[in-house]
């Protein structure tokens, strides 16, 4: 490998000459809420990804259910983020209760926009909130509550070169590996096929 030392950028003006100046549309494209049509993106969302840090370090975990599982209040400073069944190793929600910022991101299938919000987030366990967000009866264990700081749109060029949607609609391509692949790699003694094909089943009664 090249001797990268002397590579690095060590100050924000270096960091600035690489890249043009952002036009003054974009610079203001940063609002401090969720306004109408971010409201309509997030309704139709079934999907984001969520980023949280603190001094055990950094997170980001995707988060998914229902288009609109992400409830806006109706000023669009605050959202309400139901916490699925998931594997409990809440790293995300340890972070958020030592340091309260957050970072999302909510993709639409097919679409290549995504829509992003910064903010601070808490962490209830009020009981009428969870039973808010029950589903099937079964409510989550905790509800994220965001307060809005940025909300904006995010252009498509990342989703266009990567043809994102396109490469998914033609199924799981070959060679990926799947989570039985994962599990085996760390324990030898399991057989990822067979992990796969019981995950396969019991996932239908895990997901709330």
């Amino acid at each position: 490998m090249t001797d990268l030392e002397g590579c690095f950028v060590t100050n924000i003006n270096d960091l600035a000459a690489h890249y043009a100046k952002p036009t003054e549309r974009l610079l203001k494209k940063r609002l401090d809420h969720v306004n109408a049509v971010g409201r309509a993106f997030i309704a139709a969302s079934p999907f984001l990804v969520l980023a949280t840090g603190s001094r055990e370090g950094l997170d980001c975990s995707p988060k998914g259910d229902q288009p609109g599982f992400v409830e806006v209040a109706d000023d669009g400073r605050t959202l309400l983020i139901p916490d699925r069944r998931g594997n409990n190793l809440i790293d995300g929600l340890r972070n958020l209760v030592e340091d309260s910022r957050i970072g999302l991101i909510f993709f639409v299938p097919g679409v290549n926009e995504t829509y992003r919000v910064n903010g601070r987030a808490r962490v209830s366990v009020d009981a009428d909130l969870r039973h808010r967000f029950a589903v099937n009866g079964k409510e989550p264990a905790t509800v994220m509550i965001v307060t809005v700081e940025q909300a904006f749109a995010h252009c498509p060029k990342a989703l266009v070169r990567s043809d994102l949607w396109k490469a998914a609609s033609g199924g799981r391509p070959q060679g990926v590996p799947t989570l039985g692949d994962f599990v085996a790699a760390r324990d030898p003694g399991i057989n990822s096929a067979a992990f796969d094909a019981a995950y396969s089943l019991s996932i239908r009664n895990e997901l709330y």
